[in-house]
């Protein structure tokens, strides 16, 4: 008859060998820019699969705020080159270590276009929508970084009243032809912490030669230039270009003094965004002391999403999504599979040993 300890070994491995799961996930399916399925809920120990459809493409863990780049120490398939007429596909496989955090993943490829950048990315265990970190908003995400606006030279030509004016400038996709405004440039006054945590107004439109003057309120604020992806950090450390933002720096204002200023001149259409860098507490950015100049409100990459990632790009969210999931057809690689047998081999040497020593 089974002894206590047996009994109690037996309990302790059962659980491990019965719940690992193995799932597959189809890479580049029928010609598809995409993983089948494209996220999933797995536990830890569980194994996911990735099978290599033709042509060329990789699983490569980023980060939620990079979803196109690799992440340093991350891990990653490689290239998996597979031709139209090859017998068995390849895979590879990423073990599920910690079900605490999500997972994040994309495919390097970028020729003839960037893969990641049409959306080609995928998750474990991302929060469920509405949250600001579900998979929808990790690929809008990679979608919108890997997709820069585009930019291109314009000439134009205005007439106003008999007079006729040529103008040459960069313009932005999505942004409005321009137009003559009487009286010459505009300067918009943006009123920094005067409605709290606020800039006043928030997004604006602003055309090629206006100025915009941020007057600073109580008690201490900035006016820092970002960027969309990365709301709440200076431009130049975020820039992969080189580009250096404005920045005032803090203006300290006490209730009986003058409000300081400081002025940007608006050179192109790009988008301009800003922050006040403000660490609190509470953090100003992360409550929503963000502004914009020119945002394309009909497109993604908008004056609310901006405000909603600044708010919502340091929580780490618990919640979890849930899609179907397939079993791999290889019996190594199923229910119970490969990382099964070896724990099947540490529980009959322990039984033996037990014989051995007189325990059962």
């Amino acid at each position: 008859m089974p002894s206590t300890f047996l009994l109690l070994l037996l309990a302790a491995f059962i659980p491990g060998l019965v719940c690992q799961k193995t799932f597959a996930v189809q890479v580049g399916a029928q010609g598809n820019l995409a993983y089948d399925p494209p996220f999933i809920k797995a536990a830890q120990g569980d194994l996911i699969r990735f099978i290599f459809n033709p042509k060329n493409h990789s699983v490569t863990q980023s980060s939620f705020d990079s979803p196109c780049h690799p992440l340093t120490g991350g891990a990653s398939s490689g290239f998996q080159f597979a031709s139209n007429t090859s017998g068995l596909l390849d895979t590879w496989q990423f073990a599920v270590f910690s079900a605490a955090n999500p997972f994040w993943f994309f495919c390097a490829q970028t020729q003839p276009v960037s893969h990641c950048g049409k959306g080609m990315v995928f998750a474990i265990n991302p929060p469920a929508e509405p949250d600001p970190h579900s998979f929808d908003a990790f690929q809008r995400l990679a979608m919108s970084q890997a997709s820069p606006t585009l930019s291109f030279t314009v000439t134009a030509t205005i007439t106003h009243d008999g007079s006729t004016f040529a103008s040459v400038y960069t313009s932005y996709e999505g942004t409005p032809a321009p137009t003559y405004a009487p009286g010459g440039p505009v300067n918009h006054v943006v009123k920094v912490g005067v409605d709290g945590l606020s800039f006043s107004p928030s997004n604006i439109s602003a055309a090629i030669s206006d100025t915009v003057t941020f007057e600073f309120h109580p008690k201490n604020h900035t006016g820092t230039q970002s960027s969309f992806s990365h709301p709440c950090e200076p431009l130049e450390v975020t820039s992969t270009t080189g580009q250096v933002g404005f920045n005032s720096g803090f203006q300290f204002v006490s209730a009986d003094t003058g409000f300081p200023t400081f002025q940007i001149t608006i050179n192109d259409t790009a988008p301009i965004w800003g922050y006040c860098s403000q660490p609190g507490p509470p953090k100003h950015c992360q409550s929503g002391m963000v502004f914009s100049i020119n945002a394309v409100e009909t497109g993604p990459n908008n004056f609310a999403a901006f405000k909603s990632l600044a708010m919502n790009g340091a929580i780490l969210s618990g919640g979890v999504s849930t899609s179907s999931s397939a079993l791999s057809s290889d019996p190594s690689q199923s229910v119970g599979g490969a990382a099964n047998n070896g724990r099947w081999s540490v529980l009959i040497s322990l039984i033996a040993t037990a014989e051995v020593v007189g325990l059962s």
